[in-house]
């Protein structure tokens, strides 16, 4: 009989245990690199939000910005290991899985963010963002960041002007052949790096944002600002599939929808942001912004599309031609 209620007690800690376990909220890191008045660290804490109102006591949500937990290098593999559970990298970060992604990088392919929302939204698009849940990332949503600019302590009204500056990017090959495609010397670096490398002259120059130039002070360590809108910086919020796809089913439901919701709030900020960093960036007198004529466009355009042809075997014609497609509406 002792030995009965002996095992009955033991029986009712561990259900007690197993039920306080239950009651655990989930924990989701999520970690980005940028600074959190960019329009990825406004979408990250809009999730969060959205998340913690919608599932109270059920889901926390814990944001990282400005590389507090991962840099560039290490989110990646963060993620896979389970240290993190969403990330929002930038589209570049993903060729190694898939080349088809590099389209994302090719110079002048889009000629502004609408046209990449038409691409991000249609079927090849979409078939993008959720090619990598085998490889353990599933695709959330694509962020918008915006339009890349060149800078540089030179003036860059024309791709000569670029020849033999040193430039960082991130790390991926189509960047690395459209600068050398300037004849300039293309440095894979990792975004937290960037500031000191150009304040100490480690590189001559960069390619990014308004808001990713104001909100890391790039604008006061480069005395010019070319721009170009040559480029797109976006990325892609993804989760660790293993998590992801473990939630119970109307808690990743309620998620998907936190995250739609984000992504329109984030992505609607990411043009006003912008303009307004450009005008601090302006009322600074730090950076002097060169805006470039249609013919000097023309020519930066004609330097930097032969990169495609390079490329067109590992993205496929057919992803490229969606993509230039996209430009027009009908």
């Amino acid at each position: 009989m002792k030995n009965a209620i002996v095992a009955l007690v033991a029986a009712g800690i561990a259900l007690t245990g197993t039920a306080a376990d239950a009651q655990q909220p989930v924990k989701i890191k999520f970690s980005h690199v940028v600074a959190e008045a960019t329009p990825k660290g406004q979408g990250a804490l809009k999730f969060k939000q959205l998340a913690e109102e919608r599932l109270p006591g059920r889901v926390v949500v814990e944001v990282y910005p400005n590389s507090q937990l991962f840099g560039d290098a290490k989110e990646m593999e963060a993620l896979l290991l389970g240290d993190v559970q969403i990330i929002a990298p930038s589209l570049s970060k993903f060729d190694k899985f898939t080349k088809k992604l590099q389209v994302f990088d090719l110079p002048f392919l889009f000629d502004d963010v609408e046209a990449i929302d038409r691409f991000q939204r249609s079927p090849i698009g979409q078939d993008l963002l959720k090619s990598l849940a085998s490889k353990g990332y599933t695709g959330l949503a694509y962020w918008h960041n915006g339009m890349k600019e060149l800078s540089a302590n030179k003036p860059l009204a024309l791709p000569a002007d670029a020849k033999g500056l040193k430039f960082r990017i991130q790390a991926s090959n189509v960047l690395e052949e459209q600068f050398k495609a300037l004849g300039a010397n293309p440095q894979k670096m990792a975004f937290a790096e960037v500031y000191q490398a150009l304040q100490t002259g480690v590189v001559d120059g960069q390619e990014n944002t308004w808001s990713n130039i104001y909100s890391q002070k790039f604008h006061e360590v480069q005395k010019y600002i070319a721009e170009t809108n040559h480029g797109v910086i976006d990325y892609m919020a993804v989760a660790n599939t293993k998590f992801w796809s473990g939630l119970p089913a109307d808690m990743r439901a309620v998620l998907e929808q936190c995250m739609a919701e984000a992504t329109k709030f984030g992505n609607d900020l990411a043009a006003s942001i912008n303009a307004a960093d450009k005008k601090r960036i302006v009322d600074s007198g730090r950076s002097q912004i060169i805006a470039l004529t249609k013919a000097q466009l023309a020519e930066w355009r004609k330097a930097m599309t032969p990169v495609y042809k390079k490329f067109e075997g590992e993205i496929g014609k057919d992803v490229i031609d969606a993509a230039l497609k996209a430009n027009t509406t009908s």
